[in-house]
């Protein structure tokens, strides 16, 4: 299905089904009896779930993942406070970022919790029923996922709130992180195995897509026998294979390509549709020449020269992700990098981009594949799917690394690989390697900033304490 259906559908799915929610019976409650009836009140609700992916990328999460790493900083004059605190590491439990994550995560959660419970009661296709509620459970996975990476212990809830007693009484109190992660890798199993011969667009969950999510969440927890395993199940469906160009991964018309696994889809020119991405990759320049009617960016997210200079001579990445001059109006050009992935040039407006963000692809799992056979110490091997993505970049394969060195070389490759694509901040914390890197980094910069060790966790955002108390906040803040 491509793009402008996927749209065009949930626009007016969303808009009926808003049209069902308004005729109240009685008046002063939700209708949700009388909406959960048919397949299209499901997929209504089920695009209206996925909705919240468009705003979690687009303005929230590479301000945590990307800015606050070695890949990016902000060059524009009026940077919010939000922001400085992302770039040096200095959260705070005010940070709107911080406190946007976990709302929109959230959200998202208690959409798919909905549509789960009321799948239970529901009288449609048995088939049917198992697609959303495989969908309803990657997205919840997922959501979850980004949530303990970033703040360890959570609330965990899989019920949905009919009224405000039953919030008011809930037990609000932090889950251990280790309950998440059963959860979150229970759904994905279940994901996975619900979906099963399903064939829908790659802007909705697949077993593809949960296999390769959970893969992902095994490495992070360090089962690195089940991540390979899994990994490897992805791999041997052959499904998926890399783009011969690796540009076309980040520009127009990136929609459903064979690297992509699970993407976010966005369509400029149609109301809310678009991304910010053009307006927050490019730097800030009243004279640029790069966009229609000679728009300027925001210079929000920009890389930075330490990322510009990681990449080994020859990496046909670079060209695809950096630019190192802007054009002027004049003709002549302003000696400035940026990134370029997900820019849309041809946009008329810095927040309305139509490129999509792939949020899983290919060369993602075969990294992940070789980072896990490494730590199993089959490093010999590992060699072999760390070279098929450096082939791709036209490098030369690399062979005869011990197990320590392919560690820090697989850290190299997965930050030119997926740079600007909000992965750094977690590879980085995965391999306990934040404090490290960002440490030597700002050192190096003749920066007096500095991560501590409760700084690998954010704060918990202050105004979900203050309206629950039965939350505790992250040591350090």
């Amino acid at each position: 299905m491509n793009k402008n259906i996927i749209i065009a559908l949930f626009v007016v799915l969303t808009f009926n089904a808003c049209n069902d929610f308004l005729t109240l019976e009685p008046p002063t409650r939700i209708n949700e009896l009388n909406f959960y009836e048919t397949e299209n009140d499901f997929e209504a609700a089920m695009f209206g779930t996925y909705s919240g992916l468009q705003g979690l990328y687009s303005t929230t999460l590479l301000r945590l993942a990307e800015l606050p790493t070695d890949n990016a900083w902000i060059l524009w004059t009026s940077p919010s406070i939000s922001e400085i605190e992302a770039e040096e590491i200095d959260f705070t439990s005010a940070n709107v970022f911080v406190a946007s994550v976990w709302d929109n995560a959230y959200q998202t959660i208690a959409r798919s919790n909905n549509i789960i419970n009321q799948l239970e009661a529901s009288d449609i296709d048995a088939s049917v029923k198992d697609q959303y509620r495989g969908e309803a459970k990657f997205l919840r996975a997922l959501n979850y996922f980004y949530l303990v990476q970033f703040f360890g212990d959570i609330p965990l809830i899989t019920n949905t709130f009919r009224s405000p007693d039953q919030v008011n009484t809930y037990d609000w109190t932090r889950n251990p992180a280790a309950e998440i992660y059963d959860l979150i890798v229970s759904d994905l199993q279940e994901a996975a195995n619900l979906l099963q011969g399903t064939d829908l667009s790659k802007a909705r969950a697949s077993t593809g897509a949960a296999k390769a999510l959970l893969g992902k969440v095994y490495l992070t927890r360090g089962n690195y026998d089940l991540a390979a395993a899994t990994l490897k199940e992805v791999i041997d469906m052959n499904e998926y294979e890399l783009q011969d160009d690796y540009h076309t991964l980040f520009t127009n018309n990136n929609d459903e390509l064979p690297e992509s696994i699970f993407e976010v889809k966005y369509l400029s020119g149609m109301m809310g549709e678009g991304n910010d991405f053009t307006s927050t990759f490019a730097p800030e320049n009243f004279d640029m020449a790069i966009f229609p009617n000679n728009r300027q960016g925001s210079g929000r997210i920009v890389v930075t020269p330490n990322l510009a200079a990681s990449y080994e001579e020859g990496d046909l990445r670079r060209v695809a992700t950096i630019r190192d001059s802007l054009l002027l109006q004049d003709g002549s050009y302003d000696q400035v990098k940026y990134g370029i992935k997900f820019i849309d040039f041809e946009t008329l407006a810095g927040d309305d981009g139509g490129i999509n963000f792939t949020v899983l692809r290919y060369a993602d799992v075969l990294l992940m594949y070789a980072e896990a056979l490494n730590e199993l110490g089959d490093t010999e091997e590992a060699h072999d799917y760390l070279n098929i993505v450096r082939e791709r970049a036209g490098l030369d394969p690399l062979q005869g690394l011990s197990q320590a060195e392919f560690v820090l070389v697989m850290e190299d490759e997965r930050r030119v690989e997926f740079a600007q694509e909000a992965h750094r901040w977690f590879d980085l914390v995965r391999t306990g390697r934040l404090q490290t890197v960002m440490n030597n980094y700002f050192q190096g910069n003749g920066w007096e900033f500095s991560v501590e060790e409760y700084e690998v966790l954010l704060p918990i955002p202050q105004i979900e304490i203050e309206i629950t108390p039965a939350l505790t906040q992250n040591e350090g803040y």
